[in-house]
């Protein structure tokens, strides 16, 4: 595949003997091959940290490092795929590369700083989180002549800036560098573009699953001409406080270009403009527009739109007698922010998690979505809300499956998906991506309160057949006892709901989830 072709591994090792071998190196990383005419690869910078003198505070400075700045000077290979067309097993090939410089992607970083406030506790990739936040927004620069091809060209790109959330990205790395390559060099994983931050879309967040190795890596946009380059892994994935993310962190191409103009010049590198995108359609409901983010004094979450005053919210988001602040998508800095009052809330012994707000105004323009009457496991579906960087940069999306429709009576109780859901996604739409019908609300992820570990590829909704019907009689009538029906859940029900095996003998300790 033209991905695979694209990307490589990076190995970075110090001198064979002396006293600076054993702490400079080996290191490798993943990497992208950008020109064959020159050979030039472009890879993550903190691949490059035990050899600066100065350890981190090199990154804090604000211009490109000359290969210079390294002490030992390190030997860095490149580790490519069997040529297209050899049978298998073939080693890979391997190229001696130099370093041109490392250089820091402003844009990028400028994004950081916006998205990852410095009170949040934010860490990317491994354990030694200070060190490798500090390095996020550095690429290294390679010159590779074993790559060069007459006429090669550069490898397809795309602009950042047309990115729309939603959209599929194709993620392509080595988890764990140059270890052992013959299993997992240039390894796939699909996902969608999840949010956007900074100028021209620099700062950018995938759902593709991506394993520590592989930053460096690419982000491809498929399109019928082919994959199109887009951006850089910055960091395999992401931890907030205690909360795994299990979101991938990227860096526009565009401005990493951007940012190593005068660097390239030098080089003698031109790069080539990147030609025109085709078109792409858009047409039917966008759910971005069904949801809002719901503020209820220090608390916070999403809601969805069902009517111009009518939203949809988790039980748990607000609380009684506190202002609501309910500011509609596309981002919270762009939208008007409304004032809300909830109509009804679940009791705490309900099994489902709800809560109606009404709000003091019409959302302008909003056309309501569709609602599903029918829930297909395997299908693929799509969350969206204001968890990860939603308060930051507007609703995040989520794509996975609907990987399980639990039923008591014959009826769906609860839906479990395996889209990545975080803190502040609750009360978020849960979209089919087949049909663009409202599946349900986001109610919770999966929390093992022994280890103290959550699990957002396991996620609960509540059904929008269970809402429906009483959404419907109190469009009608105006009373809130129509709601009422939510909180007469047979046992069965709430056991689903309480992760707990049906009534009946004891079988086992409860559940600690």
């Amino acid at each position: 595949m033209a991905e695979e072709q694209a990307c490589c591994v990076v190995s970075a090792c110090g001198p064979p003997d002396g006293p600076e071998a054993a702490a400079a190196g080996p290191c490798s990383c993943s990497g992208v091959v950008l020109s064959r005419s020159p050979g030039l690869v472009l890879c993550q910078a903190a691949v490059f940290a035990p050899f600066l003198p100065d350890g981190p505070a090199a990154w804090a400075r604000p211009r490109a490092l000359p290969p210079d700045a390294l002490r030992p000077r390190p030997r860095l290979l490149v580790l490519q795929p069997p040529a297209p067309g050899l049978e298998a097993p073939a080693a890979p090939r391997r190229h001696e590369a130099r370093l041109l410089a490392l250089v820091p992607c402003g844009a990028f970083r400028r994004a950081l700083a916006r998205a990852f406030g410095p009170a949040e506790p934010w860490r990317f990739g491994g354990e030694a989180a200070g060190d490798e936040a500090a390095a996020l927004h550095w690429f290294a620069w390679l010159r590779v002549p074993g790559l060069d091809r007459p006429g090669g060209g550069w490898t397809a790109r795309a602009e950042a800036g047309c990115l729309r959330k939603g959209e599929g990205l194709l993620a392509c790395g080595s988890p764990f560098g140059a270890l052992c390559p013959d299993l997992f060099l240039n390894t796939l994983s699909r996902g969608v573009v999840s949010n956007l931050a900074g100028e021209e879309n620099a700062l950018i967040l995938t759902d593709a699953r991506c394993l520590p190795g592989t930053e460096g890596g690419g982000a491809f946009l498929p399109s019928p001409a082919g994959p199109r380059l887009v951006a850089v892994i910055a960091a395999s994935f992401c931890w907030k406080g205690a909360e795994w993310v299990g979101l991938t962190l990227l860096c526009s191409l565009a401005a990493i270009l951007r940012s190593s103009a005068g660097v390239l010049d030098e080089a003698g590198v031109a790069v080539p403009p990147v030609p025109p995108g085709a078109a792409r359609a858009g047409g039917g409901q966008d759910p971005l527009a069904w949801v809002a983010l719901v503020e209820c004094g220090a608390a916070w979450g999403s809601g969805v739109l069902l009517a111009p005053r009518l939203l949809l919210t988790c039980r748990h988001v607000v609380e009684a007698g506190v202002p609501l602040r309910v500011t509609p998508a596309p981002s919270p800095g762009a939208a008007t922010v409304l004032g809300g009052h909830v109509v009804f809330a679940t009791e705490e012994s309900s099994p489902f998690d709800v809560a109606v707000v009404e709000l003091e105004e019409s959302v302008p323009g909003f056309v309501p979505p569709r609602l599903a009457d029918t829930f297909l496991p395997g299908e693929e579906v799509s969350v969206v809300g204001f968890g990860a960087l939603g308060r930051a940069c507007g609703p995040s999306v989520t794509a996975g499956i609907l990987s399980a429709v639990v039923a008591v009576a014959g009826r769906p109780v609860m839906l479990q998906t395996t889209c990545a859901v975080h803190g502040g996604s609750s009360g978020g739409p849960l979209v089919s991506s087949r049909s663009g019908r409202l599946l349900g609300i986001v109610a919770s992820n999966t929390r093992d309160t022994g280890a103290g570990a959550t699990y957002p590829h396991l996620n609960f909704c509540v059904p929008i057949t269970v809402l429906q019907p009483p959404i419907a009689r109190y469009r009608r009538t105006g009373d809130p006892k129509a709601f009422a029906t939510l909180n007469q859940a047979s046992e069965e029900v709430r056991a689903a709901w309480r992760l707990q095996r049906q009534p009946g003998p004891p079988q086992g300790p409860p559940s600690k989830l």
